[in-house]
């Protein structure tokens, strides 16, 4: 009997448990099973459970109602079937069990059976959900192709994208989009082409991933792990357009839009270059026409303004009030100069006639009163004149004082509304309109507030 030693290790139940667990879940993960229903229960709760056994074997099973939920067939004893799914560790009973995620009939295609197990896979991780979607660019300058340079499809492509965009930047990147291991050239142009600065690419806005119809085998390369996953961790928007409208791949369900075929996809991630000028040309017309009828209204209103200025403006009134008075002191020198002229021809008449008499004693004393006279005259025309100047400063001093700009440089200002009414009351005017205020060396320009 072998002896239990010190130095060897000691399980518990539980333990033992967790190794086989982790030893099993750890490398029996997506297997196929192949086998005869029985014992099958469908529980209240909607979980599923039976053995799967063939003629000298068996396995207990469990479809979890989140799996079950989408298996639309009735399963019974006695069925036939292929099962795919985990072989898992139910630690309570301390038994295997394989808990299924698809269910389908013996005999169904190997293909569908492998294409809806993976998608339930992916799904289940949640790379189909729609909060990871990244929002194809309206206006890409570089789009990148991942196809056969030799299809049909990708020219058709081209052809579009050339008529709608001629703007765009296409770069193909060529790949074989079937046969052995074509998956994995396709998952590589996707890895290559999320860092494209690192192979010496230009920045790039949106990457279409891409071929033309055929069969389920034909498009098979497509619905391979590798390229679902390379899709779902790129960074830049990718655009599945894989065979025909019918067609589903799993690329279509990863990535960030799916195209019903490689000419939609030419139409969906460009703008018609046509439509984009015929819209640019409607906005141009419809703000040439808002800009017109602006430009109309404000020379019209420049002009109506300008009119009022001319009438209202104060410096025209000063003017015209100097004008007069240098026109009334041009008056006053010629009237004095004239009553001079005449009072000195009066008085070489007068000194004639004395002469003409010899009358030494008169003229003596007409000379004294002459002298006299003249006198009194100078003193009187002088007194006349400087009462004259002194009542035309005075008066021009009033005017400069009445004048608006004196009053303007006193610090007074006076407000007009656009037709130039001076505005003596806030209610002549109300909120947001425009009014001109006139100070002592110019105009302000302002917008009534609230």
């Amino acid at each position: 009997m072998h002896q239990h030693s010190s130095s060897e290790a000691t399980y518990s139940v539980t333990q033992i448990t967790r190794e086989i667990r982790d030893l099993l879940e750890g490398r029996l993960t997506g297997v196929w099973i192949e086998g005869e229903i029985s014992n099958y229960r469908h529980h209240s709760s909607g979980h599923r459970y039976f053995n799967l056994k063939d003629n000298t074997a068996q396995i207990s099973c469990v479809f979890f109602r989140g799996h079950a939920h989408n298996h639309r067939t009735p399963m019974d004893n006695g069925d036939q079937v292929q099962i795919y799914g985990d072989i898992t560790v139910y630690e309570a009973r301390g038994q295997y069990q394989l808990m299924v995620k698809l269910v389908q009939a013996k005999g169904a295609g190997e293909l569908q059976a492998r294409f809806e197990a993976l998608k339930q896979k992916l799904s289940d991780e949640g790379l189909f959900d729609q909060a990871l979607k990244k929002d194809i660019p309206n206006f890409p300058q570089t789009i990148a192709i991942v196809t056969s340079p030799t299809g049909a499809a990708v020219q058709d492509m081209l052809n579009i994208l050339q008529r709608r965009a001629p703007w765009v930047r296409v770069l193909i990147y060529p790949v074989a989009v079937q046969g052995k291991d074509a998956e994995h050239g396709i998952a590589q142009a996707i890895n290559e082409l999320s860092d494209p600065q690192n192979i010496g690419l230009p920045p790039i806005d949106t990457i279409v991933v891409t071929r033309g119809g055929g069969s389920m085998e034909d498009l098979w390369n497509f619905n391979e792990e590798c390229v679902a996953r390379a899709i779902a961790a790129c960074p830049i928007p990718i655009v599945s357009a894989v065979g025909h409208e019918i067609d589903f791949t799993i690329a279509d369900f990863v990535a960030d839009l799916r195209a019903p075929t490689p000419s939609a996809a030419a139409e969906l991630i460009v703008p018609d270059a046509n439509d984009l000028k015929r819209r640019a040309h409607s906005y141009f017309r419809a703000l040439e026409n808002t800009l017109t009828t602006q430009l109309d209204q404000s020379r019209m209103m420049l002009r109506l303004t300008q009119r009022t200025l001319e009438a209202r403006e104060p410096m025209r009134v000063l003017m015209a009030h100097a004008q007069h008075l240098d026109h009334l002191g041009e008056r006053l020198t010629t009237a004095t100069e004239h009553r001079l002229a005449d009072r000195q021809n009066r008085l070489n008449q007068v000194q004639q006639k004395l002469r003409v008499q010899q009358l030494g004693q008169k003229i003596a004393l007409g000379k004294e009163h002459l002298t006299s006279l003249h006198g009194r005259l100078n003193t009187g025309v002088s007194h006349h004149l400087e009462a004259t100047r002194a009542h035309l400063l005075q008066l021009q001093s009033s005017i400069r004082q009445l004048s608006p700009q004196t009053t303007f440089a006193r610090g007074f200002s006076m407000t007009t509304t656009p037709t130039g009414e001076i505005v003596t009351s806030p209610e002549q005017i109300k909120a947001g309109d425009p009014i001109e205020t006139r100070v002592a060396d110019g105009k302000i320009t302002s917008t009534v507030d609230a």
